[in-house]
């Protein structure tokens, strides 16, 4: 910590004379230094404790960090004028930044694609809430079946198809805040994290950080999410992270995804809401919102696992009401997995997006980088299926839009783009983005990428 961060500076009128109403007093401190009720954005602390925020309480979930970036990203229209509504009670002394934002790629993204959906109106539509009540009613009939009648071979796929699907297209939306402009709304849908296995708490802080700092080298959760038995990184030969089962990767990587659910379902994480990789990358998250989520998220596990994996066990023998829980798992874990692991890992893809800031202390266009760390595949039908997955890259720009919007504007995004030289990325279908992922993790694994190719003279 700085020598004198915990003095306090008064500020005075410029007359010299001290105005006992305007005068405010303010500290120094450090990033560490921020309480859990605090946050910091560009460089000024501010205290949330009476701000009544209007996206609801979930905002205490970012307590006690710097969330500049976050907080640009969730608020595309806001000005610094919507910052005066906040508590300013200090300035953070050791603040930087590696990106930068209003930029003119930035501007014009924002304003045509403003144009298509209208302020207030990028929120869920009719047409997104019917889908939602179908994947609800579907999950739900399916688990009354595996409680009531009991599991079987297809109903355990079914039913565990039918939980990724409520992971995809309901609680994402509703955890992004995207579902509705009334919070209790995302609150209870966003609940359907914890229906499937998962935690809303545990998805935010991870999920947002991933979105924040997409493909960084040292701030995505995702990034490192499968070490050390896959990597999403692709290291510099020699670095220590890489080991010699890697280079088999691309054969295996369907086989690791496959655990995903049972990792997630008995992840002790759920004990304290401090999701590890979010911790790694320097995410606090002892704020009293997480703290008083605890009870609620442990409760919600428990009731869980006894639904989904002990239930079975009184109807049927040990390996028949493993091997159905276990199936379950599977078909849920493959369908969220897979979808997931194309997102940010294919061909040409950009895996160190600040990589220029570091080595020339240039700052890259947050938006930018967003488009060329991400991909997009197919059209409306798979965004139905996928709750809007399939357009990651209006995603990513956009995040609090609910993914019934992306179809209608990923046509002009990819416009702006080719405007602009900025990478864009599309794969008319699925399993194209499928092989161009498997293609990268292979080369990623080996580390061909720095290797030398004689037949490209660069030996």
């Amino acid at each position: 910590m700085a020598p004198d961060a915990d003095k306090l500076r008064q500020r005075r009128p410029v007359s010299g004379k001290v105005d006992e109403d305007a005068a405010t007093q303010e500290r120094l401190s450090t990033m560490k230094g921020l309480a859990p009720h605090e946050v910091a954005i560009d460089g000024v602390i501010y205290d949330l404790t009476e701000f009544d925020h209007p996206g609801g309480e979930s905002i205490g979930i970012f307590g006690g960090n710097d969330v500049t970036v976050t907080y640009k990203m969730i608020h595309p229209y806001h000005t610094s004028k919507h910052l005066e509504k906040m508590k300013r009670v200090g300035t953070v002394t050791d603040y930087t930044t590696e990106y930068k934002f209003d930029t003119e790629f930035e501007r014009e993204i924002k304003r045509e694609v403003f144009k298509i959906v209208r302020r207030g109106q990028e929120f869920g539509t009719y047409g997104w809430f019917f889908r939602c009540f179908c994947y609800v009613a579907l999950f739900f009939g399916l688990q009354y079946l595996w409680v009531v009648s009991g599991s079987t071979v297809p109903l355990a796929i079914a039913y565990g198809v039918s939980q990724a699907l409520i992971g995809l297209n309901v609680q994402h939306d509703a955890n992004h805040g995207a579902c509705s402009k009334k919070p209790w709304i995302n609150d209870y849908l966003g609940l359907g994290a914890d229906f499937i296995g998962g935690s809303k708490w545990l998805w935010m802080e991870q999920h947002w950080t991933h979105h924040s700092y997409t493909n960084h080298n040292a701030k995505d959760p995702d990034s490192f999410g499968a070490e050390p038995f896959m990597l999403f990184n692709d290291y510099p030969l020699g670095d220590s992270r890489r080991k010699w089962i890697h280079s088999f990767q691309a054969f295996f990587y369907m086989f690791v995804l496959a655990g995903y659910w049972l990792s997630s379902v008995f992840n002790p994480e759920i004990i304290d809401l401090r999701q590890r990789g979010a911790a790694g990358v320097g995410l606090n998250m002892e704020s009293d919102y997480v703290k008083s989520s605890r009870k609620y998220a442990i409760g919600l596990r428990i009731l869980y696992i006894y639904v989904n994996a002990v239930v079975p066990f009184q109807q049927h023998d040990f390996l028949t009401a493993l091997g159905h829980v276990m199936l379950m798992g599977v078909a849920s874990s493959l369908t969220l997995a897979v979808l997931f692991s194309l997102s940010h890992n294919f061909e040409h893809v950009d895996r160190d997006p600040t990589k220029d800031c570091r080595e020339n202390g240039k700052q890259v266009c947050w938006f930018k980088s967003q488009v060329e760390t991400s991909a997009t595949y197919g059209g409306f039908v798979p965004g139905c299926l996928t709750g809007g997955l399939n357009f990651q890259v209006e995603h990513h720009l956009f995040p609090r839009m609910s993914s019934a919007w992306y179809p209608y504007i990923a046509p002009k995004v990819r416009e702006i783009c080719k405007k602009h030289g900025v990478q864009y990325i599309y794969y008319p279908y699925v399993w194209q983005n499928w092989i161009s992922t498997i293609k990268y993790m292979h080369a990623a694994g080996t580390g061909s990428h720095w290797m030398n190719n004689p037949l490209k003279g660069n030996l």
